[in-house]
Protein backbone atom coordinates (compact mmCIF):
# COMPACT_ATOMS: atom_id res chain seq x y z
CA UNK A 1 0.00 0.00 0.00
CA UNK A 2 1.72 3.25 -1.12
CA UNK A 3 1.40 5.90 1.58
CA UNK A 4 1.58 9.66 1.30
CA UNK A 5 2.07 12.39 3.85
CA UNK A 6 -0.39 15.05 2.76
CA UNK A 7 -2.78 17.77 3.87
CA UNK A 8 -6.40 17.20 4.80
CA UNK A 9 -8.44 20.41 4.52
CA UNK A 10 -10.51 21.61 7.45
CA UNK A 11 -11.95 24.97 8.46
CA UNK A 12 -14.49 27.36 7.02
CA UNK A 13 -14.81 28.69 3.52
CA UNK A 14 -12.00 31.19 2.98
CA UNK A 15 -10.29 30.23 6.26
CA UNK A 16 -8.51 26.94 5.66
CA UNK A 17 -6.90 24.87 8.36
CA UNK A 18 -5.13 21.64 7.52
CA UNK A 19 -4.33 18.38 9.27
CA UNK A 20 -1.12 16.70 8.21
CA UNK A 21 -1.99 13.04 7.75
CA UNK A 22 -0.51 9.81 6.48
CA UNK A 23 -2.97 8.23 4.05
CA UNK A 24 -3.20 5.74 1.24
CA UNK A 25 -2.57 7.74 -1.91
CA UNK A 26 -5.73 6.30 -3.50
CA UNK A 27 -8.04 7.64 -0.77
CA UNK A 28 -9.82 11.00 -1.29
CA UNK A 29 -8.32 14.23 0.01
CA UNK A 30 -10.59 14.54 3.04
CA UNK A 31 -11.28 10.83 3.33
CA UNK A 32 -9.96 8.02 5.49
CA UNK A 33 -6.39 8.31 6.74
CA UNK A 34 -3.97 6.05 8.60
CA UNK A 35 -2.41 8.47 11.08
CA UNK A 36 -2.67 12.17 11.92
CA UNK A 37 0.79 13.60 12.55
CA UNK A 38 0.24 17.33 12.76
CA UNK A 39 -1.59 20.53 11.87
CA UNK A 40 -0.90 23.50 9.61
CA UNK A 41 -2.64 26.88 9.65
CA UNK A 42 -1.53 29.29 6.91
CA UNK A 43 -3.69 32.10 8.31
CA UNK A 44 -0.99 33.22 10.75
CA UNK A 45 2.23 35.02 9.94
CA UNK A 46 4.53 33.09 10.21
CA UNK A 47 2.31 30.09 9.52
CA UNK A 48 1.35 27.92 12.50
CA UNK A 49 2.88 24.44 12.19
CA UNK A 50 2.41 21.76 14.82
CA UNK A 51 3.90 18.38 14.03
CA UNK A 52 4.73 15.19 15.92
CA UNK A 53 8.39 14.84 14.90
CA UNK A 54 8.75 11.22 16.01
CA UNK A 55 5.70 10.01 14.07
CA UNK A 56 6.67 11.98 10.97
CA UNK A 57 10.25 10.65 11.01
CA UNK A 58 8.97 7.11 11.60
CA UNK A 59 6.65 7.32 8.59
CA UNK A 60 9.36 8.87 6.42
CA UNK A 61 11.76 6.09 7.42
CA UNK A 62 9.08 3.54 6.48
CA UNK A 63 8.89 5.08 2.99
CA UNK A 64 5.89 7.42 3.10
CA UNK A 65 6.34 10.08 0.44
CA UNK A 66 5.25 13.64 1.30
CA UNK A 67 3.25 15.69 -1.18
CA UNK A 68 4.93 18.84 -2.53
CA UNK A 69 3.27 21.10 0.04
CA UNK A 70 3.98 18.70 2.90
CA UNK A 71 7.58 18.36 1.76
CA UNK A 72 7.91 22.16 2.04
CA UNK A 73 6.32 22.09 5.52
CA UNK A 74 8.51 19.20 6.68
CA UNK A 75 11.56 20.93 5.24
CA UNK A 76 10.64 24.14 7.07
CA UNK A 77 10.42 22.24 10.35
CA UNK A 78 13.68 20.40 9.65
CA UNK A 79 12.27 16.90 9.37
CA UNK A 80 13.52 16.33 5.81
CA UNK A 81 17.03 17.30 6.97
CA UNK A 82 16.72 15.07 10.05
CA UNK A 83 15.63 12.15 7.82
CA UNK A 84 18.63 12.83 5.58
CA UNK A 85 20.94 12.75 8.60
CA UNK A 86 19.39 9.52 9.88
CA UNK A 87 19.95 7.90 6.48
CA UNK A 88 23.60 9.00 6.70
CA UNK A 89 23.87 7.33 10.11
CA UNK A 90 22.39 4.11 8.67
CA UNK A 91 25.04 4.14 5.93
CA UNK A 92 27.79 4.77 8.53
CA UNK A 93 28.74 8.10 6.94
CA UNK A 94 28.90 9.63 10.45
CA UNK A 95 27.81 8.90 13.99
CA UNK A 96 24.48 9.60 15.67
CA UNK A 97 26.12 12.25 17.87
CA UNK A 98 27.44 14.06 14.79
CA UNK A 99 23.97 13.93 13.20
CA UNK A 100 22.38 15.32 16.38
CA UNK A 101 25.01 18.08 16.57
CA UNK A 102 24.41 19.12 12.94
CA UNK A 103 20.65 19.10 13.41
CA UNK A 104 20.88 21.18 16.60
CA UNK A 105 23.02 23.78 14.82
CA UNK A 106 20.52 23.94 11.95
CA UNK A 107 17.56 24.13 14.35
CA UNK A 108 19.11 27.00 16.36
CA UNK A 109 19.74 28.99 13.18
CA UNK A 110 16.19 28.35 11.98
CA UNK A 111 14.67 29.40 15.33
CA UNK A 112 16.76 32.58 15.27
CA UNK A 113 15.43 33.42 11.79
CA UNK A 114 11.84 32.75 12.84
CA UNK A 115 12.12 34.91 15.96
CA UNK A 116 13.74 37.70 13.92
CA UNK A 117 10.83 37.55 11.49
CA UNK A 118 8.29 37.69 14.31
CA UNK A 119 10.00 40.67 15.92
CA UNK A 120 10.30 42.47 12.57
CA UNK A 121 6.61 41.89 11.90
CA UNK A 122 5.75 43.24 15.36
CA UNK A 123 7.94 46.30 14.88
CA UNK A 124 6.53 46.88 11.40
CA UNK A 125 2.98 46.69 12.75
CA UNK A 126 3.80 49.20 15.53
CA UNK A 127 5.49 51.56 13.04
CA UNK A 128 2.50 51.31 10.69
CA UNK A 129 0.14 52.10 13.57
CA UNK A 130 2.22 55.13 14.62
CA UNK A 131 2.40 56.38 11.02
CA UNK A 132 -1.35 55.98 10.62
CA UNK A 133 -2.03 57.88 13.86
CA UNK A 134 0.39 60.69 12.93
CA UNK A 135 -1.16 61.00 9.47
CA UNK A 136 -4.65 61.21 11.00
CA UNK A 137 -3.41 63.80 13.50
CA UNK A 138 -1.85 65.92 10.74
CA UNK A 139 -5.02 65.66 8.69
CA UNK A 140 -7.17 66.68 11.67
CA UNK A 141 -4.85 69.60 12.49
CA UNK A 142 -4.89 70.79 8.88
CA UNK A 143 -8.69 70.56 8.80
CA UNK A 144 -8.94 72.46 12.10
CA UNK A 145 -6.56 75.18 10.86
CA UNK A 146 -8.49 75.51 7.61
CA UNK A 147 -11.79 75.70 9.46
CA UNK A 148 -10.50 78.27 11.98
CA UNK A 149 -9.08 80.41 9.16
CA UNK A 150 -12.42 80.25 7.37
CA UNK A 151 -14.30 81.20 10.55
CA UNK A 152 -11.85 84.03 11.27
CA UNK A 153 -12.31 85.39 7.76
CA UNK A 154 -16.07 85.17 8.05
CA UNK A 155 -16.09 86.88 11.46
CA UNK A 156 -13.65 89.55 10.25
CA UNK A 157 -15.94 90.32 7.32
CA UNK A 158 -18.98 90.50 9.59
CA UNK A 159 -17.44 92.59 12.42
CA UNK A 160 -16.55 95.80 10.48
CA UNK A 161 -20.18 96.26 9.48
CA UNK A 162 -21.20 96.31 13.14
CA UNK A 163 -18.18 98.14 14.55
CA UNK A 164 -17.85 100.90 11.91
CA UNK A 165 -19.03 104.31 13.16
CA UNK A 166 -22.06 105.60 11.37
CA UNK A 167 -21.09 108.67 9.35
CA UNK A 168 -23.40 111.64 9.63
CA UNK A 169 -24.78 112.60 6.28
CA UNK A 170 -24.81 116.30 5.51
CA UNK A 171 -28.21 117.55 6.41
CA UNK A 172 -28.18 120.46 4.02
CA UNK A 173 -28.01 118.41 0.86
CA UNK A 174 -30.41 115.77 2.03
CA UNK A 175 -33.07 118.27 3.15
CA UNK A 176 -32.76 120.73 0.28
CA UNK A 177 -35.77 120.52 -1.98
CA UNK A 178 -34.88 119.46 -5.47
CA UNK A 179 -35.99 121.66 -8.26
CA UNK A 180 -38.35 120.27 -10.73
CA UNK A 181 -36.51 118.30 -13.41
CA UNK A 182 -33.33 118.12 -11.40
CA UNK A 183 -32.14 114.89 -9.95
CA UNK A 184 -31.31 114.87 -6.32
CA UNK A 185 -27.63 115.32 -5.61
CA UNK A 186 -27.42 112.07 -3.70
CA UNK A 187 -28.93 110.14 -6.58
CA UNK A 188 -26.52 111.69 -9.08
CA UNK A 189 -23.52 110.57 -7.21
Amino acid sequence: MPTRIRLQRKGKKGQPYYHIVVADQRSPRDGKYIDRIGAYDPGHNPAFIEIDRDKALDWMQKGAQPSDTCRAILSYTGLVYKNHLLNGVKKNAFTQEEADRRFDIWLNEKNTKIEAKRSNLGQAAEKEQKDRVSAETKKAEAFAAKLSAKLAAASAAALPAYDAPIAEAPVAEAEAPAAEGEAPAAAAE
